[in-house]
């Protein structure tokens, strides 16, 4: 069983960043893969980015060269870089991490790109 944190999102125009953070209650160094996702009102929640931990990265189409996930096994926590942000990046971004068959989700961060 794993916990997850999510902090670090905000409100920001578009063309700007932000660093989430997701803080595991647990050492992340065993789990294969997490994940960050994104739920905007309305729609279904989808995969923005995933790390192995081998520290492998692969993202969606829609965020290729401006986000960058990436973790840090020594502090348990997953980070995802979000630059040149538009306001289609709106939605609320929340940690997944897959132990032993069972999805863990953290409680989500709202993220707001104004135009």
């Amino acid at each position: 069983q794993v916990q997850l944190v999510e902090s670090g999102g905000g409100l920001v125009q578009a063309g700007g960043s932000l660093k989430l953070s997701c803080a595991a209650s647990r050492s992340i160094f065993s789990i294969a893969t997490m994940d960050w996702y994104r739920q905007a009102p309305g729609k279904q929640r989808d995969l923005v980015a995933r790390i192995t931990s081998g520290g492998s990265a692969s993202y969606a189409d829609s965020v290729k060269g401006r986000f960058t996930i990436s973790r840090d096994n020594a502090k348990n926590t997953v980070y995802l870089q979000m630059n040149s942000l538009k306001p289609e990046d709106t939605a609320v971004y929340y940690c997944n991490a897959l132990v032993a068959s069972n999805d863990y989700w953290g409680q989500g961060t709202q993220v707001t790109v104004s135009s």
